[in-house]
């Protein structure tokens, strides 16, 4: 099959990666345009993965404040270079983390940072409704098991489905940034605020 470049400039907009990244990811999979994009997308995953362990000493401090002023969000991500911290993907991803944190109300940022009193109270909840509900001891734990990891998938900030695009994971849309800039990206801390909370 004949990539064409209306294919390459498709993908290119589904996922900001590098035209010639493009391409090549439609050839392997023969014009397959989701294919490519779950190729381009682990392509960042491994690129992510071989920079993390790289210093962050750069990067900015980005807020949202939703309208009414009564909801705001402030986020620290940094980065390796003073460039990369001035570029506006770089930017535009920040801010989009700290409007994010402002709607979804994340706990922690990984599920490592959860409070092991919050973790162990939602555990002892889960064991108790499944107890309640005439399980046995060796099936309630196992149910325990999959409503924890459902609990982290939409507390734990890394996990949680982007509020702009739940088809991405806040590491998703990190891992594409990272593949895209070329530098070790990480979201350092949060806080987010709300009037009377």
């Amino acid at each position: 099959m004949s990539i064409t470049s209306q294919m390459v400039k498709e993908l290119r907009d589904k996922t900001n990666a590098g035209m010639m990244d493009c391409k090549k990811a439609l050839t392997e999979t023969n014009g397959d345009m989701e294919k490519a994009i779950d190729l381009l997308r682990q392509k960042g995953l491994a690129v992510a993965q071989k920079r993390a362990g790289r210093a962050t000493s750069e990067g900015v401090i980005e807020t949202y404040i939703h309208a009414g002023g009564k909801l705001g969000a402030m986020v620290e991500v940094n980065c390796e270079t003073d460039f990369v911290a001035k570029n506006s993907d770089f930017i535009e991803f920040a801010k989009n983390v700290a409007m994010h944190v402002a709607a979804a109300a994340p706990v922690s940022i990984t599920r490592e940072d959860v409070d092991e009193e919050l973790a162990a109270r939602e555990r002892n909840i889960f064991k108790q409704q499944a107890i309640d509900s005439g399980k046995p001891e060796n099936i309630a734990e196992k149910m325990v098991g999959g409503k924890m990891d459902r609990f982290f998938a939409e507390s734990c900030l890394m996990e949680q489905k982007f509020v702009k695009n739940p088809d991405l994971s806040i590491q998703d849309l990190l891992n594409e940034l990272v593949a895209k800039l070329g530098e070790n990206i990480s979201i350092k801390r949060f806080q987010r605020f709300q009037v009377g909370a």
